[in-house]
C-alpha cells in the first residue's frame, strides 16, 4: 500500500502532498468498508449500531479491560505523524557497513510509526524493556501535538533536550499512566513484525499483570507463549521474601503460524557447536561418504581431552544425510503408550512393543517415520527399534505425537535425553544481575547506567526465539545502554551471521549529578552510541574490531515548511488552499537551496517506504540536472527515480516520463503542465512532495 496518499477525484491536481506515515486508522476503517460495506452509511461513516447487531445482541456486561485514556491512547498509535529522521554523520560508525544496523534518537512512538512506511511485516524479534512505573522512573507524557514548540522540546529536537514525567504512586491515575504509555507503542510495533515474530518485553511486579492484560489485547491471549521469569539475586536484607526477579512476557503475532509450519525452538548444549563444526569440515573432505564422515567423527572423539565439553556428546558419531545423530528410546514417556503390530522388514514378524508402549502415536505415523529413515530396526524382532536422534533435530523427530503427549498429564520427561545435544530452555534465568552490571563498567571504563540488561542472556533469547534465524532483524525501542544491540553484534560475531538491530532511545537528559555526567555524557542516546561503539571497536584482551557499523538518526521536525501552516477558520477552504500554496512557494524557494539534499532525501525516501539502508546510484544519462536511483535490500527490493532540483528541464522531464518504476519529485519544481503530463505518463507511480 502507498505510503503517500493518492489524488482524489475531487482534489486539485496541484494540492500539496503532505509527508505522513501511514495513516494506520484510515487504512483499517478503509478495510473494513472494503469487506462490510453495510456497516457504512450512505455518506460513508461506521454505524455504530450496525456493528453492535454483527457482534450481538447489544450485551453491555462483559469482560473488558479498560482504563482512563485508553481511547486517546489508540488514537494516538493509529494516528499519522510528519516528523522526519535526520542522518546523524558524525555519530555513526562505519556507515557503509552499517547493513541495516541503525541507532534512533527520538520519541519513541513517533519513530514507530515512521518505520511503518517501510519496516512493516519486517521485524524477526522485538525486545524491550520499558519503564517499570516504580514511583521513581519517568514515563512519557504523550500530550504532544505536531504543530506546537513544546512537542519538539519534548522530543530532544531544540537545544533545550527533553522533559520527562516522573510518574508519582500518589497520582490517582499511576497505572493509567503507564498503560496510555506502554498500550500505542504495542499497537505500533505488533504491525512491524514478522508473521513469525516475536516480541518479550521485561517487566516487575509492579505493572506485570498491566503488560499481560494489554498485551493479551494487542496480541491475541491465544498468541501468549510464555512468561519467564528472571531471578537475578537474592536480597539478605529484605524483611520477608527477597524479591530479586523480574518477569519476560514473550508472545508470537501468530503462535498457530508458528505451529503449523512446525516450528521448534531449541538451544544447543555445551559441545554441540564444535561437534557440529567438525562434521562440517568432515563433509568437505569426504563428501557424501556417510560411512567415511563417521569413520572420522569416530576418531575425533576419541581424541577429544577427557572433561571436554564435545566429549559428553560422544553418542552423536553417527552420521546420515541430516547430520551427526545418536540412537533413542522409542517407547512411550510415562508409560500408558499405544499398542500395536510393527512388522520387522526382515524377518516378517512384529516388532516387540515397549513396556510403556510406543512412542508414536499410531501405525501410520509410525510408517511416515520410517519412511523419513527416523527409525531403525535392529537385527531381528526380539527388540523394539529405536529412533534417531539428531545433533540438529528435524521438525519431524521433535512434533509432540512422537513423544511426550501434551495432554497426559502424568507423563514425565524421557530419562533418556539427558544426552541430546539441544534442549528446550526452560522457564526461569538464573544469573546475577550483578554479572552485567560488571561487564558494562568494564566496557565502558565507569558506572554510567544503572541495571542494564545482560547482552549475553539476551543474545541467546534472540536466538533461541528466532530459531538460528542469522538475517533476522531484531528492534529495541526502549534501548537504554544499548544491550540489546550488543546482543546482536554478539551473535553475528559468534557465527557469522547478518543479523540487524534497530535502537531507539529518547534523549532523555542526565542530571549533572549523575556519574555519567561527569564523564561527559549529557543523555542516554549518548551512552547508547558510545556503548556500541566500543563494541565495535572490540572487547576482551585481544580486542579485534568487528567488520560492522551502524548509522545514527534523530528525530526532527518535518523538513517541509508546510507543516507549520495553519488554516484561517474565517476563510474559505478555497482561500486556505490559496494562502497554503503561496505559502510553500515562498518558503521553498528559499528552504531547497538551504538544506543539502540528503536532509529531505532521508525523509522522502523513508516515507515512501525505502529502508534506512538504502543505495544510491546517479543517472549520469540525465546532464541537466541531478537523477538518482534508489534501491532498497528488502525481500521484494523497491526501486525509484527521483530529483531535488527545484527546476527541471524539458530534457530531464522526458527521460522521467519514460521510467517504469515510481518517480519522486519535489512540488516546488512541477507546474501545473508538468504535473498534468507525468500523471497521464506515470500514474500512480509518479508522487510529488
Amino acid at each position: 500500500m502507498s505510503t503517500t496518499p493518492e489524488i482524489l477525484p475531487n482534489e486539485p491536481l496541484n494540492a500539496p502532498r503532505l509527508p505522513l506515515s501511514p495513516d494506520v486508522l484510515a487504512e483499517r476503517l478503509a478495510r473494513l468498508k472494503h469487506d462490510f460495506p453495510d456497516l457504512f452509511t450512505n455518506e460513508g461513516r461506521l454505524n455504530p449500531a450496525e456493528l453492535q447487531r454483527l457482534a450481538g445482541d447489544g450485551e453491555t456486561e462483559r469482560y473488558e479491560f479498560r482504563w482512563h485514556g485508553k481511547g486517546d491512547a489508540k488514537r494516538r498509535a493509529f494516528t499519522p505523524t510528519t516528523a522526519a529522521l535526520n542522518f546523524d554523520a558524525a555519530r555513526s560508525v562505519n556507515p557503509g557497513r552499517a547493513r541495516g544496523n541503525l541507532i534512533i534518537e527520538g520519541e519513541n512512538l513517533e519513530v514507530l510509526k515512521l518505520l511503518l512506511s517501510s519496516y512493516r511485516g519486517q521485524v524477526k524479534c522485538i525486545y524491550i524493556d520499558p519503564p517499570y512505573n516504580t514511583g521513581k522512573d519517568f514515563v512519557y507524557s504523550d500530550k504532544y501535538t505536531q504543530d506546537k514548540r513544546p512537542y519538539w522540546e519534548q522530543t530532544g529536537v531544540t537545544e533545550d533536550g527533553v522533559k520527562v514525567d516522573t510518574n508519582s504512586d500518589a497520582d490517582g491515575r499511576y497505572h493509567s499512566n503507564w498503560l496510555n504509555m506502554i498500550y500505542p507503542r504495542l499497537l505500533v510495533a505488533r504491525q512491524l513484525l514478522r508473521e513469525d515474530g516475536v516480541i518479550m518485553v521485561s517487566i516487575d511486579d509492579y505493572e506485570t499483570d498491566n503488560l499481560r492484560r494489554a498485551m493479551d489485547e494487542v496480541f491475541g491471549e491465544e498468541n501468549h507463549v510464555a512468561t519467564l521469569v528472571w531471578e537475578k539475586g537474592r536480597k539478605n536484607d529484605a524483611k520477608l521474601f527477597s524479591v530479586g526477579h523480574e518477569y519476560m512476557a514473550v508472545y508470537a503475532k501468530d503462535l498457530q503460524a508458528l505451529k503449523d509450519v512446525k516450528t521448534v525452538w531449541r538451544e544447543a548444549k555445551p559441545g554441540a557447536k564444535e561437534i557440529w563444526d567438525e562434521y562440517l569440515a568432515l563433509r568437505k573432505t569426504h563428501g557424501d561418504d556417510d560411512k567415511a564422515v563417521e569413520a572420522a567423527l569416530t576418531e575425533w572423539f576419541r581424541n577429544l581431552p577427557a572433561g571436554n565439553s564435545s566429549k559428553k556428546l560422544a553418542r552423536y558419531r553417527r552420521v546420515d544425510k541430516n547430520g551427526p545423530w545418536r540412537d533413542r528410546d522409542i517407547s512411550w514417556p510415562g508409560g500408558g503408550g499405544p499398542r500395536y503390530d510393527l512388522i520387522h522388514p526382515i524377518t516378517g514378524l512384529p516388532c516387540k512393543v515397549p513396556e510403556r508402549g510406543w512412542g508414536i502415536s499410531s501405525p501410520d505415523e509410525m510408517q511416515r517415520q520410517i519412511a523419513l529413515d527416523l527409525v531403525v530396526f535392529r537385527e531381528d524382532e526380539s527388540e523394539p527399534p529405536f529412533r534417531k536422534a539428531h545433533l540438529r533435530p528435524v521438525a519431524d523427530e521433535l512434533d509432540p505425537e512422537n513423544g511426550l503427549d501434551e495432554e497426559d498429564e502424568n507423563a514425565t520427561a524421557d530419562p533418556d535425553d539427558a544426552g541430546l545435544a539441544m534442549q528446550v530452555r526452560g522457564s526461569c534465568i538464573y544469573k546475577q544481575s550483578q554479572v552485567a552490571v560488571k561487564a558494562l563498567r568494564k566496557l565502558m571504563c565507569a558506572k554510567v547506567f544503572p541495571n542494564p540488561k545482560d547482552y549475553e542472556e539476551l543474545a541467546k533469547l534472540i536466538q533461541y526465539v528466532t530459531g538460528g534465524d542469522t538475517d533476522a532483524l531484531v528492534l529495541d525501542f526502549f534501548g537504554g545502554s544499548g544491550s540489546t544491540a550488543h546482543a546482536v553484534l554478539k551473535l553475528n560475531q559468534d557465527d557469522g551471521g547478518n543479523r540487524q538491530f534497530i535502537t531507539v532511545q529518547l534523549p532523555e537528559e542526565i542530571k549533572p549529578k549523575e556519574a555519567a555526567f561527569k564523564r561527559g555524557y549529557r543523555k542516554i542516546s549518548d551512552i547508547t552510541i558510545d556503548r556500541v561503539k566500543r563494541v565495535l571497536a572490540g572487547t576482551g584482551d585481544a580486542a579485534q574490531p568487528l567488520d560492522a557499523g551502524f548509522k545514527v538518526f534523530k528525530l526532527v521536525k518535518s523538513n517541509f515548511p508546510r507543516i507549520e501552516f495553519a488554516p484561517d477558520p474565517d476563510k474559505t477552504e478555497t482561500d486556505n488552499l490559496a494562502a497554503l500554496k503561496a505559502y510553500i512557494q515562498a518558503k521553498e524557494a528559499s528552504l531547497f537551496n538551504i538544506l543539502p539534499r540528503e536532509q529531505i532525501q532521508d525523509e522522502v525516501l523513508l516515507k515512501c517506504g525505502f529502508q534506512l539502508d538504502y543505495q544510491l546510484e546517479r543517472m549520469t544519462e540525465v546532464l541537466e540536472n541531478e537523477v538518482w536511483r534508489v534501491r532498497d535490500r528488502q525481500t521484494l527490493p523497491r526501486e525509484a527515480i527521483f530529483c531535488f532540483d527545484t527546476l527541471l528541464t524539458e530534457p530531464t522531464v522526458e527521460w522521467l516520463k519514460k521510467q517504469t518504476c515510481r518517480v519522486i519529485l519535489l512540488e516546488g519544481a512541477l507546474d501545473t503542465t508538468i504535473k498534468w503530463n507525468m500523471r497521464h505518463a506515470l500514474g500512480a507511480k509518479f508522487i510529488a512532495f
